[in-house]
């Protein structure tokens, strides 16, 4: 929706790529914190490097936007969805969506580097019924051969 709600594009794009970009920030802090109780160097070396390329994704996606909008290339460029390479500002453009691709990949692969710290972690679950069944028991309770069938199935 672009196009008809262009300002409302624009404040979602600022809040996920801006509370994404500062949620990588924090992580990346905390990974230097963490080293090396938790995870190597290696780690927190290749989150600084992504959030790195984020920021240059952003600073560039903001960069070409502004260029693109600024008038020069005519006032009526947040309805254009089709380009053409020889249009003006086709250039901008295309650097503004490889920008905003990259920021997308620079967050995905931000959240991989999790693999190895979810890899130190198990879950459990205990299961315990306390009961024949789910429900409420039917009058006269149940056989010692239906209550197997019952636990058997579970």
């Amino acid at each position: 929706q672009k196009c008809i709600l262009y300002y409302i594009h624009v404040v979602g794009a600022c809040l996920t790529f801006g509370v994404g970009a500062i949620y990588l920030l924090v992580q990346t802090v905390l990974s230097y914190l963490m080293q090396p109780e938790l995870h190597s160097k290696d780690i927190f070396w290749i989150r600084l490097t992504m959030f790195l390329w984020c920021c240059s994704s952003i600073v560039s996606m903001f960069v070409s936007s502004v260029v693109l909008y600024s008038g020069l290339y005519g006032t009526n460029l947040v309805q254009k969805l089709h380009w053409d390479p020889w249009e003006q500002g086709y250039t901008a453009h295309i650097v503004s969506t490889v920008s905003e691709w990259s920021l997308a990949f620079s967050f995905l692969s931000f959240f991989l580097t999790y693999i190895r710290d979810f890899q130190k972690i198990s879950l459990r679950a205990v299961v315990s019924l306390h009961g024949q069944t789910l429900y409420n028991a039917p009058p006269g309770g149940l056989s010692e051969e239906q209550a197997l069938l019952i636990a058997g199935s579970i």
